[in-house]
């Protein structure tokens, strides 16, 4: 019993990296059918971004906009000539990783680096490191505010309508263009948070990214498409899942379990844990 609740604060820490990684993915995966298979590199840019700066505070905004820049540019200058073209983006995306991984190791050398803490996420409450605590309180910010966005501002709106159906959009006024851009900003601006995030519990380095983009795309296809209460829920159950199968066997074999897992479940219910509710006769 000792032993299940002292993984119960890893799981959940597991759980909140997950959500922040998948959170930019629903975005631009779930909402847009864009694979962006670089994902990984932007959450990669987020925590090199803190490495610089040395200011976990300062890095936050910081890698959000670098990431966000990062994200815009790559769908400005590629991947909106292929929407409707998930395969296509897949490919694309998967080679502009392997240039930012090469990059990034041109940049700052292929070892690790480490950032280090500040001061004040030193100590814990109980069995609740403060660092893991940030990382939690981070994923909650992250998930209201994407709430609200969608659902309180008239640009959210505008992303959402576009969403359900681009052609009506346009004629409605709406600049498809202009949304996928803001749209595409932001999830990868997310990224760089949990990039960032990422700094408070491993070193970073080039290939940093690509230990979690497989997992984020579990959280969202287990939670459903495009739904931001099923990534939720998907990231609680996968992450907890991972931390218990990790501590009762090792690393590779939790992966293996959790993917078994996500694959079982998608048999049983493959429209995932929360559906897109619609109005259409087929």
């Amino acid at each position: 019993m000792t032993a299940v609740v002292n993984q119960l604060p890893i799981g959940l820490s597991i759980a909140a990296v997950l959500l922040l990684v998948a959170l930019g993915l629903t975005v631009t995966f779930g909402q847009m059918g864009v694979i962006n298979m670089a994902h990984g590199e932007f959450i990669m840019a987020g925590a090199y971004t803190a490495f610089l700066l040395q200011d976990l505070l300062l890095a936050l905004p910081a890698a959000f906009v670098v990431a966000g820049l990062m994200g815009l540019a790559l769908e400005r200058g590629a991947i909106r000539h292929f929407y409707g073209r998930p395969l296509d983006t897949l490919l694309l995306t998967w080679g502009v990783s392997l240039v930012l991984q090469q990059l990034a190791r041109d940049l700052f050398g292929a070892p690790n680096v480490q950032v280090p803490a500040p001061s004040w996420l030193s100590g814990g409450i109980g069995i609740l490191p403060y660092n893991r605590l940030f990382i939690m309180a981070l994923a909650v910010a992250g998930v209201a505010g994407i709430w609200l966005y969608l659902t309180r501002t008239k640009l959210g709106r505008r992303t959402q309508a576009v969403v359900q159906n681009r052609r009506l959009a346009a004629t409605s006024g709406i600049d498809p263009g202009r949304v996928d851009m803001l749209t595409f900003f932001i999830g990868s601006g997310l990224a760089g948070l949990a990039g960032v995030a990422l700094t408070l519990i491993g070193p970073v380095g080039p290939a940093l990214g690509t230990y979690y983009i497989v997992d984020a795309f579990l959280v969202v296809v287990a939670g459903g498409l495009g739904q931001l209460r099923g990534a939720v829920l998907a990231a609680v159950g996968l992450g907890l899942l991972n931390s218990y199968a990790e501590f009762w066997s090792d690393a590779s074999l939790a992966k293996v379990l959790v993917f078994a897992a996500v694959i079982g479940f998608l048999q049983v219910r493959p429209q995932g844990l929360v559906a897109l509710r619609s109005r259409a006769l087929t």
